[in-house]
């Protein structure tokens, strides 16, 4: 994408800031979000209160996180943000302190599998070990935790999750979200049941033949 793109990055990222808000998982200024814009990373600012972000509080780097467009400082996170576009690939990032994920953080060291939904995240979740936040023992920890992933938790932080695309990266932060608030309220009314390695192969195998997820026109449908 061009330099003359970045508006349209810009406005993305904003507005996907401003959904997370809106759904209670982005508080305050406690938070990020990106966007992969060609070898670029279009990015919330520092210090910008998500619920009300536009195109102007989005920050434009390079690989190497030098500023091209934009009059604010990047998110503190940036090399966490950074890091995960060049080992994983994924086209945008979430970064939220929203409050089951951030609970969960703080009692557990992983969250088995236990719905066949969280399949789409890669399984059971990783509650990557505790560091100051934009510090590269954190990032290191993250991009650890989300090896073969699409989300983790961040020890007495938060949560973070990737995607494809802006909106695959937001769906999986409201997903995790929910599952977080699913098994928290599985934990108080006893032990939980986990599904099996048997179990989540099925399920896999049972998404693909059926194109589970994707609409499908009555005419496709097997008769």
């Amino acid at each position: 994408m061009a330099h003359n793109d970045f508006g349209e990055a810009r406005d993305a990222v904003a507005a996907a800031a401003r959904k997370l808000a809106a759904a209670g998982l982005l508080i305050g200024t406690a938070g990020n979000v990106s966007l992969k814009v060609g070898d670029q990373v279009a990015v919330t600012a520092t210090g910008v209160r998500l619920a009300d972000a536009g195109p102007g509080d989005v920050t434009v780097v390079d690989p190497a996180g030098r500023v091209l467009a934009g009059e604010f400082a990047p998110t503190s996170e940036l090399e966490l943000h950074l890091g995960v576009y060049a080992r994983f690939g994924a086209g945008a990032i979430v970064h939220t302190h929203a409050i089951e994920s951030t609970a969960l953080s703080l009692v557990v060291d992983e969250i088995p599998c236990v719905h066949y939904q969280q399949l789409l995240l890669g399984g059971a979740i990783r509650v990557a070990p505790f560091a100051t936040f934009g510090t590269p023992e954190l990032a290191a920890h993250v991009l650890a935790a989300l090896d073969g992933k699409r989300a983790a938790l961040m020890a007495n932080h938060g949560a973070v999750a990737l995607g494809s695309s802006l909106d695959d990266a937001v769906e999986n932060t409201l997903l995790l979200e929910w599952l977080c608030e699913i098994y928290r309220k599985a934990t108080v009314s006893g032990p939980v049941r986990t599904l099996s390695e048997a179990q989540q192969t099925a399920v896999i195998e049972a998404a693909l033949r059926r194109g589970y997820g994707v609409t499908h026109r009555l005419e496709e449908q097997d008769t």
